[in-house]
């Protein structure tokens, strides 16, 4: 009579260790990225309802989200980055910018953002 073995191998388990892994390092090079997206996020809508009910100009925006940049400390993208535009009675500012985080080697992970706030003449979202 034979035994059958159950289980996995050990070369099983260290391919599923190694899949795990780097699925893990993916996360981890990631991670400052999307946080950096947040903060952007964070500016660009405190922003817009720090100057909902003034007059303010495209260069007081940019000045405004300048003093924020600096505050949280954002590279990936620069105040002059944003698209302004007259809507209505209010302003819409529209953040566009790709963001890479170095993986392994010369093997970059990319991530697109986009992310639009209306102020004004709407509400601020989308």
């Amino acid at each position: 009579m034979r035994s059958r073995q159950r289980g996995a191998t050990f070369l099983g388990m260290v391919v599923i260790l190694a899949i795990l892994g780097f699925a893990l390092y993916a996360a981890i090079r990631l991670t400052p990225v999307y946080l950096e997206y947040m903060a952007v996020v964070r500016a660009l809508e405190q922003t817009a309802k720090e100057n909902a009910g003034a007059t303010s100009t495209p260069q007081d925006l940019r000045n405004a989200l300048d003093r924020r940049w600096t505050i949280e400390d954002i590279h990936s993208i620069t105040p002059k980055d944003i698209e302004i535009k007259k809507v209505g009675s209010g302003y819409s500012m529209r953040a566009w910018y790709r963001a890479e985080a170095p993986f392994v080697a010369n093997v970059s992970l990319v991530a697109d953002f986009d992310k639009t706030v209306r102020m004004g003449g709407g509400d601020a979202g989308t």
